[in-house]
């Protein structure tokens, strides 16, 4: 049987499928429009943020912090904008951060924000694409903007980096201030007021200080030099003079958990003296009319390292001068921060320097500007005594194991880890020896000290990377407006000391992957990367500082408190036997673990014959015996002088005199 249609002769059979077709082309017939002339419409677009141009704010931003409840960690901000011209306008919170290379800043943290002009509360709106913008709409006539807001800092690690302690506190007045769009920070004049706790002491780059009460005032300065000055105050502080009677002074100032941890001996003394003098040496060149390491002495407040111009946020163990003899890594920091101020603030890659806080940083060229910088961190620290040469060169030896046994190299090149800042802005990995994480800094020194002894050996010794030193970041002496260049700028000037295909160089170590470990530098050097089965006293150190035990060359593990595995190497033991991060070594051949019992298994399954080690292990809830089949013995790098006479590594360490 048949029906008749419009669209022709269907079976009864196919009742159901045409009730359908039927519909839809009656559907079809009827609709105004169809899906396929229909198109999906977006909202308009936000509000509009007035481009940043290079003219002088016409007035003066005054900022108060009140930094007094320590118990609550709470900063109280007090912040007055001119109104320059009617109509709406954006007020912007710092988003990129100079040192971070990354937009991070502490946003999070802003609460309680009020806008008022002539005591009238004025409404705001958050731009909801740029969430560090904010707009408001003056009322006519309005002279100025108060706003005032809390910035909740954290109050345990795991919210965030402390910054705060009954003790002491850091300031960055680059989260604790916003500013008017439309004006390069450099343009806009700022002056600044803090309250701090009665009592206390303080360092900082900021200039012309007066102190009335506990409310102390600096002179108005540019908001741009304003957030490159940072603060460190404490109960327990000391200011030390580490250039006596320059014109141009440099000061170590010091806040601690304790007073008695500011005791610094006048050996101690000359070292951080001496540091000075060697860069001096290196840069032949002032950037700055005066110069402030901020130290916090401290196991309370959150560790920091980070560089301006005129002075630098430094964190160091609680028993950094009581205990000197045994607390010398990662003594290189405040060498690798002062050489900041030469390479990253006044040198500044071109696509890295940025006239405001919200323009996008590019960070292609980090292994100049942090790679160079750990170099010369590293032998500062050897030239000043920070640490001795042979601490140095356990140090560098230790760096250089890491990129001998790196799988990630094989995929990735050293610059793509440029972009880290911005990718993972440090947050952990599951397997950080093959995803790779910032090694602009230490494998790019490797690379420096490649053309350090490659430009040695070129000119018979006549010449060295001191030279490009000098030429590259000592130049303008005196100034410290940044002065930015670019990879050509970097190639040329190394030719200038020694003509080589520097480009070709630099291309084939750092931006191709797949390329053997960068230990060339130690070769020429008259060294060469070996491993033995005893630790040097700075892997002691390390260990000791970080309360692991690294196995990282034998196994293939780093285990941290309680038996908790801290790192897997790829590709390692460990990793062949489906160890990850996070498990916990319960038992060593069936005893309970500890760490000597582990370290002796390892030893013994090195013997002819022995069998293989057996980790009972917890993940979660689960236990399983994991049976590593690893008879090399434990491995730890150190370095091994090869051949007679000096050797170039062992120059480049000496002292200038």
């Amino acid at each position: 049987m048949k029906i008749a249609a419009e669209f022709g002769e269907i079976a009864v059979s196919d009742r159901i499928v045409s009730a359908l077709l039927i519909s839809a082309a009656l559907a079809a017939l009827t609709s105004p429009a169809s899906a396929q002339e229909r198109r999906p419409r977006g909202a308009p677009p936000t509000p509009a943020i007035e481009a940043a141009r290079d003219a002088p704010f016409p007035g003066v931003m005054k900022l108060l912090v009140d930094a007094t409840d320590t118990e609550r960690k709470l900063f109280q901000i007090r912040q007055t904008i001119p109104v320059v011209k009617s109509g709406p306008m954006t007020l912007l919170y710092p988003k990129w951060i100079p040192g971070g290379h990354s937009p991070r800043n502490s946003i999070e943290q802003v609460a309680g924000l009020t806008i008022t002009a002539d005591g009238q509360p004025i409404p705001w709106m958050r731009d909801p694409v740029d969430v560090f913008a904010f707009h408001v709409t003056p009322p006519r006539g309005a002279k100025a903007l108060e706003v005032a807001f809390q910035l909740a800092t954290p109050v345990t690690p795991a919210v965030g980096r402390i910054v705060v302690t009954p003790e002491m506190l850091n300031i960055q007045f680059i989260a604790t201030s916003f500013y008017p769009a439309g004006y390069y920070t450099r343009q806009i004049p700022v002056e600044t007021r803090v309250k701090l706790p009665a009592g206390w002491g303080f360092g900082t780059a900021l200039e012309g200080a007066s102190t009335e009460g506990d409310v102390t005032t600096f002179k108005t300065t540019s908001y741009e030099t304003l957030t490159d000055s940072p603060m460190f105050a404490g109960r327990h502080y000391k200011q030390l003079d580490l250039d006596p009677g320059a014109a141009v002074p440099v000061r170590l100032n010091l806040v601690a958990d304790k007073a008695e941890y500011l005791e610094v001996t006048p050996e101690q003394l000359k070292v951080h003296r001496d540091l000075v003098q060697q860069a001096y040496k290196l840069f032949n060149a002032r950037h700055y009319d005066h110069y402030d390491f901020l130290v916090a002495v401290t196991d309370q407040l959150g560790g920091i390292g980070l560089e301006h111009h005129r002075s630098s946020e430094n964190s160091v163990v609680p028993k950094y001068f009581t205990d000197w003899d045994k607390t010398y890594v990662g003594r290189d920091l405040l060498s690798h921060e002062f050489t900041h101020s030469w390479n990253g603030k006044f040198r500044r890659a071109a696509d890295l320097w940025t006239p405001t806080f919200d323009a996008p940083m590019r960070d292609s060229l980090l292994w100049v500007y942090e790679g160079q910088t750990q170099y010369w961190g590293n032998v500062l620290a050897s030239r000043s005594g920070l640490m001795t040469r042979q601490q140095t060169l356990d140090s560098i030896a230790a760096t250089a194991a890491t990129y001998d046994n790196q799988a990630g190299r094989a995929w990735r090149s050293v610059a793509d880890t440029t972009n880290d800042p911005i990718i993972a802005n440090r947050r952990p990995l599951s397997w950080r020896s093959y995803q790779r994480s910032e090694d602009y800094y230490s494998e790019a020194m490797l690379v420096w000290l490649d053309a350090d002894t490659l430009i040695r050996e070129k000119t018979g010794g006549r010449r060295s990377l001191d030279d490009f030193a000098k030429a590259f970041f000592g130049v303008e002496d005196g100034s410290y407006v940044p002065l930015t260049y670019t990879f050509d700028d970097v190639v040329k000037a190394l030719n200038a000391v020694a003509p080589h295909d520097w480009a070709a160089f630099l291309r084939t170590r750092l931006l191709e992957p797949g390329q053997p470990a960068p230990l060339d530098g130690l070769t020429r050097g008259g060294y060469k990367l070996v491993y033995t089965d005893t630790a040097t006293d700075y892997v002691k150190a390390a260990e000791t500082r970080t309360r692991t035990v690294n196995l990282t060359y034998s196994l293939g593990i780093t285990i941290g408190a309680n038996g908790v595995l801290a790192n897997v190497q790829w590709g390692s033991p460990a990793f062949d036997a489906a160890l990850t991060q996070g498990s916990t070594i319960v038992a060593v051949n069936g005893e309970a673990y500890d760490a000597d019992k582990l370290r002796e298994a390892v030893k013994a399954a090195a013997k002819a014959g022995a069998p293989a080690i057996d980790l009972l292990m917890r993940t979660g809830d689960r236990y399983r015996t994991v049976r590593i089949d690893y008879h090399g013995g434990l491995r730890y790098p150190r370095l091994e002088k090869v051949g007679p006479g000096a050797a170039s590594l062992d120059a480049i360490l000496t002292p200038r005199s």
